[in-house]
């Protein structure tokens, strides 16, 4: 059994209830802001509130579902074209660029930060609204896709995450937003110090594939789905 597929058999989250249908998955997306200013490399991460029902009290990277304002809110540019063509590969037109949408909003969300360039106001709806009040526009440019994950099957909540990557110059400011940040903490951790934190399984995968691809840009980029009852590792 290879180490992905011995990550991806300890899912976490509620089981399926017995007999039911697999639940479909929700599409998602998650960001790995990594920060090059100290000796050794560092990621953002958050601890998840004890209360919630799904990974309480993980630490887990910045990220969530795709809201409908994702698909219209406006951005300062446009994500890399190779970034593009690899949503354009495997989803519906405009869905890639709602889930890199949705993993900047949720980054902002959860840990008051922006991955921004800076902007005039311009009129937005939803959620964005807070985050174009910044006088701030998403910076898609910054984002690459690290890895894609489908959570299995005998798992009562599931998710279609795609795992994206991006450098921390990109943000407006290290400084955490004044009353923003739905995670209960944030910290920035080198690699290291990230695998002694309790992670998701997934997590854990994801902080070792990021390592391999800061040393090998160009390396396959892992797509982890179960097919006819087995774990297939595959690549984008």
């Amino acid at each position: 059994m290879s180490e992905a597929e011995s990550h991806f058999r300890k899912p976490e989250g509620p089981p399926r209830v017995p007999g039911a249908r697999a639940v479909r998955p929700k599409n998602a997306a998650t960001v790995m802001i990594i920060r090059r200013d100290a000796k050794k490399p560092r990621v953002l991460m958050g601890k998840r509130h004890g209360g919630h029902s799904f990974m309480p009290d993980r630490w887990v990277f910045p990220g969530g579902r795709i809201d409908r304002s994702d698909y219209r809110a406006p951005a300062a540019n446009e994500m890399a074209a190779p970034v593009a063509a690899l949503f354009d590969r495997y989803l519906p037109a405009g869905r890639g660029r709602a889930l890199a949408m949705a993993a900047i909003r949720e980054t902002w969300e959860e840990t008051g930060l922006l991955l921004a360039r800076p902007a005039p106001q311009r009129p937005a709806q939803g959620p964005w609204r807070d985050f174009v009040a910044q006088g701030a526009l998403a910076d898609l440019t910054a984002l690459d896709v690290v890895a894609r994950a489908i959570t299995p099957p005998s798992v009562g909540k599931r998710f279609d995450t795609w795992f994206l990557l991006a450098d921390a110059e990109h943000l407006i400011s290290l400084d955490r937003q004044a009353d923003c940040g739905e995670l209960e903490e944030i910290a920035w951790v080198d690699f290291d110090e990230a695998q002694s934190l309790p992670l998701p399984s997934v997590t854990r995968m994801m902080l070792k594939e990021a390592v391999l691809r800061m040393d090998d840009p160009d390396r396959p980029k892992p797509f982890m789905r179960f097919r006819q009852g087995a774990m297939r590792p595959e690549h984008l």
